[in-house]
């Protein structure tokens, strides 16, 4: 059986762009895109990415090269992604939230050809060009700039340019009978995208064709996304490239409504207009929804799907979400996984559990998508695997076809991520029983007080359960006795009154002792990365000027109340197993 033949008839290389194709002709006629006034189908949407193909390749773009774009969630961005690699070229799709010091760098970095930038983002864009030019050698400057293309606003043109080139103009001229060089290595690269520098500063993720297009079945699988499904665009389509529901909405021929901003109106408004089923977000946006105003809110007529992922939402946040008619599904993942590698598949016996139950269930990040192969929580210094009992707590480990070919012009971190047959995440977590991960810090976020490793998730999930609290990070600060202990950043709700000591006693009430933060400092706002992530390494460096009022000393060390924190697994696992 070895010697059969392999060829062009039972072998053809992976890649997403294969799901428009098949929409153009499966669904040609049905909604594709839908941005305020503007309504294209399959068929259109096509036709326009075949054009937009075209002309790249008409402005000398070839296979490898890299086209970077700074645009919110709108149709060109959405073209894009089948458009630049049907011309054998790389989609980098920028961060719009980053300074121009930091867009100047990707761009430098990533050696762009073109750079499209949507009308509302010239002046920063125009800086980063600045920034840019004044960053190469004087010699070769000028050839090594990108060809600059603004991206005018489709419904309402304003005439903003920069540069001779603008978007749509470049889509009529080009051919709309174009026909795409076939992928001949699916481990070619189809996207890059530059992580968010939560940790460390953003580095290159390469991914390939082969890994979007089974990370994309692995997401509408493992979501349970059936056919003509309306999708929301809530979440970035820079955000490693919307979890791959670029090309996933396609793979089942639904609609993309756009929208420039996640604001409360326009998120209900689309909702009602369009009939939404779907839409993906990080927790931050559900306090979005939760807080709108009465005139923004709208009545759903039908349950909406959330995909949700980023920081762990809290049990109590969940519950509030879900009590507007909102059904929500945690993922987990990040940029090098190509997006959610683990998805908290749903189990029917937990149906019958209370609200705060199934909350405490779906707060877990779950099990691995279809096509990731394995996943694990190991020692990272032994590589022995951690006790599947909710409590042993180890760095999560992810292999499979879906995770980045690695960072692009950086061997050392490459080969640091990619050790021992696994990559490494960077996040602390455990496994639980019936075999879901539950993610429980980063690694530099794990509070060590009196030898016990304190999971600021854990406290951040205790705070959230109060009332007034809508954010919430803890971090290390220096205790004299201990060596660290929790302090709590919070933001309270508007006209919320609550005290450091109301916060505390509460703490008390829903955590062992030494979990308890011993200083909670209030803030209109916490800070963040560009896709919404708290920054701990700027409360850690706040925390670090702090130090922890001695209290009577404790009678017993913090490992004593381990049993505490087990005995709070054993009740989540007695759940899971009826």
């Amino acid at each position: 059986m070895d010697k059969l033949p392999t060829c062009e008839a039972n072998y053809v290389a992976l890649s997403p762009l294969t799901f428009l194709k098949r929409a153009a002709a499966v669904y040609s006629n049905r909604a594709s895109v839908i941005h305020r006034g503007v309504r294209f189908t399959w068929r259109q949407t096509y036709e326009r990415c075949c054009r937009l193909a075209s002309a790249l390749n008409s402005l000398n773009i070839v296979r490898n090269d890299v086209v970077s774009v700074l645009a919110p969630n709108i149709p060109a961005l959405y073209e894009m992604h089948f458009a630049v690699p049907m011309a054998g070229a790389v989609l980098n799709a920028i961060n719009t939230r980053l300074d121009a010091k930091t867009i100047a760098t990707i761009l430098k970095h990533s050696e762009a050809k073109i750079f499209f930038i949507d009308y509302e983002f010239v002046p920063v864009a125009r800086d980063a060009l600045r920034l840019l030019m004044a960053s190469l050698p004087q010699a070769d400057a000028a050839a090594s700039m990108p060809l600059v293309v603004v991206i005018d606003d489709i419904d309402t043109p304003t005439g903003i340019r920069l540069g001779e080139l603008e978007y749509e103009a470049l889509v009529s001229q080009g051919n709309p009978r174009f026909v795409p060089e076939e992928i001949a290595d699916e481990l070619s690269p189809i996207a890059l995208n530059y992580t968010s520098g939560t940790t460390s500063a953003p580095k290159g993720v390469v991914y390939s064709h082969r890994g979007a297009y089974l990370s994309t079945l692995s997401l509408i699988l493992g979501w349970g996304m059936q056919t003509e499904p309306v999708y929301l665009w809530s979440l970035p389509m820079f955000h490693c490239n919307g979890w791959t529901f670029t090309w996933g909405v396609a793979a089942r021929g639904g609609t993309n409504v756009c929208i420039r901003s996640t604001t409360a109106a326009e998120m209900y408004d689309a909702i009602s207009t369009h009939g939404v089923t779907h839409m993906c977000c990080a927790p931050i946006v559900f306090n979005i929804l939760l807080d709108a105003k009465p005139h923004e809110r709208r009545r759903l007529s039908a349950p909406v799907e959330i995909l949700t992922g980023g920081a762990p939402p809290p049990a109590a946040l969940l519950e509030r979400i879900e009590s507007l008619g909102f059904h929500v599904v945690h993922a987990y993942g990040l940029t090098e996984a190509t997006g959610p590698a683990l998805v908290c598949e749903w189990q029917k016996k937990w149906d019958r559990f209370s609200n705060e139950e199934k909350a405490a269930l779906k707060a877990r990040q779950g099990i691995s998508i279809l096509t990731l192969a394995d996943v694990d929580v190991k020692d990272p210094a032994t590589m022995k695997s951690v006790a599947r009992d909710g409590v042993e707590m180890g760095e999560i480990v992810l292999r499979g076809s879906s995770i980045m070919k690695g960072y692009l012009k950086d061997e050392k971190a490459t080969s640091e991520a990619f050790r021992g047959g696994w990559f490494f995440t960077g996040d602390v977590g455990v496994i639980h029983p019936d075999g879901y991960v539950e993610i429980k810090d980063r690694s530099k976020d794990v509070i060590i007080s009196g030898g016990e490793n304190i999971s600021s998730v854990e406290v951040e999930g205790a705070l959230y359960k109060h009332l007034d609290v809508v954010e919430a990070a803890v971090v290390a600060m220096p205790h004299p006795v201990w060596g660290e202990s929790p302090c709590a950043f919070v933001k309270l709700r508007e006209a919320a009154e609550a005290k450091e000591a109301e916060i505390i006693q509460h703490c008390r009430k829903n955590l062992p002792h030494f979990m308890v933060p011993k200083v909670v400092k209030f803030m209109d706002e916490l800070p963040k990365t560009s896709t919404g992530k708290i920054q701990k390494f700027q409360l850690r460096a706040v925390a670090n000027t702090f130090e922890a009022p001695v209290e009577k000393r404790r009678s017993t060390p913090p490992q004593s109340k381990r049993h505490d924190r087990r005995q709070n697994q054993e009740q989540l696992l007695a759940m899971s197993r009826l």
